[in-house]
């Protein structure tokens, strides 16, 4: 008998759909009718044993208990879930091959492996396990996956690379959170200073952008622009560009600070020739942009619909597991296997039958072009997050899901339109021994960016002049010169698009150097599948408030980032720590390398934690009661 252990209940149903009838239900399974089974967990069913269940005096918190370091790491049943285990362990012991049918992706590897080792299955059944990797729950998907099985043990990396992340997190969590609440207690904090390798760098970013807003100051600038005429009286505006014996009146980023120096360029300008020193011409094209990831996709949503992180991955595990109608949404992939190509008629057939504007693009789609979204070796355990072939239109969305869906669908259905063609003209002028410049695109076939009208439309609202026909060493005349004074802008506060794009593309804040450049290949704090929940974690845990759009962080998370080493608080370490859990999983590093290092980190940051006391964190009041508290009152209350 074969055992299909699936990751969650509705993967389950999926697979059995795929497999011979008739169907027998049962309490936790379901028996096919070649008496194969499909079983399932539900999510994580196993978790990490807490202190007190290695040592019953880790009950107490207390800072010479710390760092408090596994032996032997255990994991226990998750309380709600027992039932189920005990189901999967009969079925096991029954089961002359076992399929493995995590989610694909890092965690799903780790889920379904962690099972068969907790339940102890012997090693000749764990060489033979397979592996079956689902994106799509719909029935043709599900059994073009039943052919494609695989062995499980290549996956076994992944799965590594993931035990270490989960042990990483309880080390780094449970010492630091204990030892940083202990020492918040001495100075009158009463609540809990949880402290994560992840949540932590995030709510850092966002005391640090706080910080900057409250201490910038605007300052004055100054921008110099010529009115230009042609021959033949036409006319454009070409902008100054400062040279090197101007940067001592400059600030870092270019600008212009001093107002006479602006002045004088314009009196030296005005009624002057303008000799065109070079004519650049050139005709550029802008591929379609690629199919959405969940995080492209979390930023998209926000950006247009304003929905948070937490909610668009929600909406998105609907849309996949109970209507079918994407692919699986945990991804942290933007490109699709080749083959995939194939199912582009169905799929846009369907999309054509659509209510709405999007039909009529699905109609004028030629399924025939292949952008470069097809690309089998940018694929890694899943692809990017793509409308399947069931057909939508006897399903009822609501509102935000009709939304994320058709954020989806019109990402993929760019991919079956031709390029966006401009022609780039850019000119260079001499005016009075300054370099002046101007540049104007003129589009020639819009292609894709047809589907994206109201998107261009707010972003064309400074639309790039015409220019004129104009050669090099023709001689123009510079009217006059034009003063622009402007002001420095604070940055802005971060809202769900942007701070979920600084986690994404984290190498921007992070400050060594050499740390930079290898996160721009493999940059991101979290994962996929955790971001929109730490976010969120950190707004249920009092760090974070909203106000509107706007993330700010609160008091309580502004003392807490203000009592932590630097090292911290900032990306740089944990950043670092997801690129070597990369590398495990690529079979470039191992567990060893990664958790000996780590854990001297964990003795050293513990050391600095009971060496100093939280003061920043002195007068701030908080609801929360860190657990020891509450059990030793609940205890004196009994009495």
């Amino acid at each position: 008998m074969k055992l299909y252990l699936a990751e969650k209940p509705s993967l389950g149903r999926a697979i059995a759909d795929a497999l011979p009838k008739p169907h027998k239900k049962h309490q936790g399974f379901i028996e096919v009718g070649n008496g194969d089974v499909v079983s399932w967990c539900i999510g994580h069913i196993l978790e990490q044993a807490d202190p007190d269940n290695y040592d019953d005096k880790y009950k107490r918190w207390q800072l010479d208990h710390l760092p408090i370091v596994p032996d032997k790491w255990q994991l226990k049943p998750k309380y709600k879930t027992k039932s189920q285990l005990s189901v999967i362990r009969k079925l096991v012991k029954q089961a002359d091959q076992l399929i493995h049918a995590g989610d694909p992706d890092r965690e799903g590897q780790l889920l379904i492996d962690e099972v068969i080792d907790y339940l102890n299955v012997d090693e000749d059944k764990k060489k033979r396990t397979q592996r079956l990797l689902i994106s799509d729950l719909n029935r043709s998907a599900v059994q073009r996956a039943l052919q494609q099985l695989q062995s499980n043990t290549a996956f076994m990396p992944l799965s590594v690379s993931a035990l270490a992340r989960s042990r990483a997190d309880w080390l780094y969590g449970i010492n630091l959170t204990r030892a940083y609440t202990i020492q918040g207690g001495k100075v009158g904090y009463q609540g809990v200073l949880s402290v994560g390798r992840v949540q932590t760098p995030i709510l850092g970013l966002v005391v640090n952008r706080d910080d900057e807003i409250n201490q910038f100051v605007a300052k004055p600038y100054y921008q110099v622009t010529a009115d230009i005429q042609t021959k033949n009286s036409e006319s454009f505006i070409a902008t100054w560009q400062p040279s090197a014996a101007c940067q001592p009146y400059m600030d870092d980023e270019g600008r212009v600070l001093v107002k006479s120096l602006a002045e004088n360029v314009i009196q030296r300008i005005t009624n002057q020739p303008a000799k065109v020193s070079t004519v650049k011409k050139e005709q550029k094209q802008q591929p379609p942009p690629l199919p959405f990831n969940l995080s492209a996709l979390q930023i998209a949503a926000a950006t247009q619909y304003s929905m948070n992180a937490k909610l668009v991955l929600d909406v998105c595990q609907t849309l996949y597991e109970k209507h079918k109608l994407i692919t699986y949404p945990r991804s942290d992939c933007r490109y699709l296997p080749a083959e995939q190509h194939q199912q582009a008629t169905t799929i846009l057939k369907h999309l054509s039958q659509l209510d709405g504007p999007l039909s009529e693009a699905a109609i004028n789609a030629n399924s025939v072009l292949k952008s470069k979204a097809w690309n089998s070796k940018k694929i890694t355990a899943h692809h990017a997050i793509i409308p399947t072939e069931k057909p939508s239109q006897n399903i009822t969305l609501n509102s935000f899901e009709k939304n994320v869906y058709q954020l989806i669908t019109r990402q993929y259905l760019a991919q079956f339109y031709p390029a966006y063609l401009y022609n780039h003209t850019k000119v260079d002028l001499d005016i009075a021994g300054g370099l002046f410049t101007a540049s104007a695109n003129v589009p020639k076939q819009i292609g894709w960016k047809c589907l994206y009208k109201k998107e261009n439309k707010n972003n064309e609202a400074d639309a790039v002049q015409y220019l004129p026909e104009i050669n090099k060493g023709d001689i123009l005349h510079c009217q006059q010169g034009n003063l622009l004074k402007k002001m420095t802008q604070a940055p802005k506060a971060f809202t769900d698009a942007t701070l979920l794009a600084a986690m994404t593309g984290i190498s921007r804040f992070v400050t060594d150097k050499q740390l930079k450049s290898i996160l721009k290949a493999t940059d991101g704090l979290g994962t996929e599948a955790t971001r929109a929940n730490i976010i969120e974690l950190l707004f249920k845990r009092g760090f974070l408030k909203r106000q509107g759009k706007l993330i700010h962080a609160t008091d309580a998370g502004k003392g807490l980032i203000n009592a932590l080493p630097e090292q911290c608080t900032t990306p740089d370490m944990t950043a670092q720590w997801e690129a070597m859990l990369n590398n495990i999983s690529e079979k470039k590093s191992t567990y060893q390398n990664f958790m000996q290092p780590l854990s001297e980190t964990i003795h050293d940051l513990v050391t600095i934690a009971s060496s100093h006391l939280p003061t920043s964190l002195k007068g701030i009041k908080s609801s929360q009661k860190p657990a020891y508290m509450k059990k030793r009152r609940r205890k004196k209350n009994a009495v």
